[in-house]
């Protein structure tokens, strides 16, 4: 499943594209996606201007004029591509073949922007991603985000925070990390790179990282820092090109190449100094990839 860094790619860039553009039609091409689509969203769109693209977790929120917010998520397969109405072209560099199936283009977004017509294609073979209509002054209070916690990319998210949620949890670290409650966005890939960085084992307890007074010990500091940094570097290579996660432009991101732990099984560690072997672990269902020789 994409996570909050691809997500975070695909609204860089279809912002460009979208922000003050309006959309003349809405085609849905099916009923629905992973839910059915709301009752009339297609005609609740039509004529309205885009105001702005907007993120809260792994949701993708277009903010449009009157006050409505069209809620999407990408599921597990689910991409956006940017075409014109008059040319088969997309923008950006392919680094590698696309291979998408036009059967899966599940919804058009015509738009009028100052550029001419564009089209902005929601593409998704599993069908596990959704879309939504919120009023903004409802968001907050929508079942999608009423349980969330902050995000790892604003200056909210610290060691004192952390603290807070993680205080007398018999949880294992890796479990409390991608509880959304606590931490919105994290998922499987960066809450383990996050782990390395920080040298800390995804089955330490959560709450062995707080004094007996609530404070953060040294080790969550660390691991805060170590959260918002890979995220950070995620998004700034692009996010992840796991399985068909492509960007909104057609490229490719390459933080791939830079994971120094997830899919690494059974090779070097690469913690300078370190003699370890990268081990495999499930926890929850996901696989976990760890160095026990220098994450404690």
């Amino acid at each position: 499943m994409p996570e909050l860094p691809e997500v975070e790619t695909v609204r860089r860039g279809l912002a460009p594209v979208m922000e003050g553009a309006r959309i003349r039609r809405a085609e849905l091409r099916r009923p629905d996606l992973r839910f059915p689509f709301p009752p009339a969203f297609s005609e609740a769109l039509q004529g309205r201007r885009v105001v702005s693209l907007g993120r809260r977790a792994k949701y993708l929120l277009i903010d449009l004029e009157g006050g409505d917010v069209v809620i999407a998520h990408l599921g597990m397969s689910g991409s956006f591509r940017v075409e014109g109405a008059l040319e088969a072209e997309t923008p950006g560099d392919f680094h590698m073949p696309r291979g998408k199936d036009a059967r899966h283009d599940h919804v058009v977004f015509h738009l009028e922007t100052p550029d001419g017509e564009r089209r902005i294609v929601y593409n998704d073979p599993r069908r596990f991603g959704f879309m939504d209509l919120a009023r903004r002054e409802d968001l907050a209070a929508h079942p999608f985000f009423r349980d969330l916690g902050e995000e790892p990319t604003g200056n909210t998210l610290d060691a004192d925070y952390i603290a807070a949620k993680f205080r007398g949890r018999q949880t294992p670290l890796k479990a409390a990390l991608l509880d959304q409650k606590n931490i919105a966005g994290l998922g499987n890939i960066y809450v383990c790179e996050a782990l390395w960085r920080a040298h800390l084992s995804p089955e330490r307890l959560a709450g062995t990282l707080v004094t007996a007074a609530g404070k953060p010990k040294k080790e969550l500091v660390l691991l805060t820092e170590a959260i918002r940094q890979v995220i950070a570097d995620a998004i700034e290579a692009g996010g992840s090109t796991l399985r068909d996660h492509i960007r909104a432009d057609g490229s490719l991101g390459y933080f791939q190449h830079s994971f120094s732990v997830y899919d690494r099984e059974k090779e070097p560690c690469r913690t300078p100094g370190c003699t370890g072997t990268i081990g495999r672990i499930v926890q929850g269902g996901r696989s976990t990839f760890y160095c026990a020789a220098c994450q404690k």
